[in-house]
């Protein structure tokens, strides 16, 4: 074989070499996911990237006929949309500190877990001041309702909201309250939360009461 016949296998083999090399490098550029950006790599004055609402990846409970609960909301509450899947009502409820606002949950049958884990979860959802636990000055009591039983919840202190269950971010307000009452329902436990500055949930007790004695089981 001559020189030349040589140089030019020699080059050949180099060419197909670098396009098999180009190649890969191609395939393995387009089977990467594109990154997303981050804030700081976003242009000054760039809205935020939304994230998905954790909440909208829940299953929707679902009331069957025969175990849905009724109550008469009280005068001067405004009942809202639902902002999640596991809220059955909402209302707004004015006052002199500020709205505060009443939730009703219902997980799905069986669904929740029991009366005084989550009155426990709620006292933990506030701080006091001088650090002790606020499970050591939640008050509790015991009543039935209309034939149901249902444990009543008082705690106060710097309260936290938000987090995985909104889909909010997380944010800290002093001077709040929480009355709550856990219902038990045929098939689950409903769930009766109110919030709000300490003075409009003062200012609105007897009726949050009143709401939870018009509790009816189902006809």
């Amino acid at each position: 074989m001559t020189t030349s016949r040589k140089l030019a296998l020699l080059l050949a083999a180099f060419i197909v070499v670098g396009a098999v090399a180009c190649g890969n490098q191609q395939q393995t550029a387009e089977q990467q996911p594109a990154a997303v950006p981050t804030a700081e790599e976003m242009p000054a004055g760039h809205p935020p990237i939304q994230q998905p609402d954790p909440t909208s990846m829940m299953p929707t409970p679902v009331v069957t006929e025969g175990n849905v609960l009724a109550w008469t909301a009280p005068e001067g509450w405004t009942q809202e949309p639902p902002a999640n899947a596991m809220r059955q009502s909402q209302y707004r409820i004015p006052g002199a500190g500020g709205d505060g606002e009443c939730v009703v949950y219902y997980f799905g049958a069986g669904q929740g877990g029991g009366p005084m884990a989550n009155a426990e979860r709620w006292a933990g959802q506030f701080t006091q001041l001088d650090g002790s636990p606020s499970i050591e000055t939640m008050e509790t009591e015991e009543v039935v309702t209309n034939g149901l039983d249902t444990l009543l919840i008082k705690v106060s202190g710097s309260y936290s909201s938000g987090g995985m269950m909104t889909g909010a971010p997380a944010q800290t307000m002093p001077g709040y309250k929480l009355l709550g009452a856990v219902v038990e329902g045929p098939d689950s436990n409903w769930f009766f939360k109110f919030t709000g500055p300490e003075a409009t949930v003062d200012e609105n007790a007897e009726a949050f009461r009143a709401l939870i004695d018009s509790v009816q089981p189902p006809a």
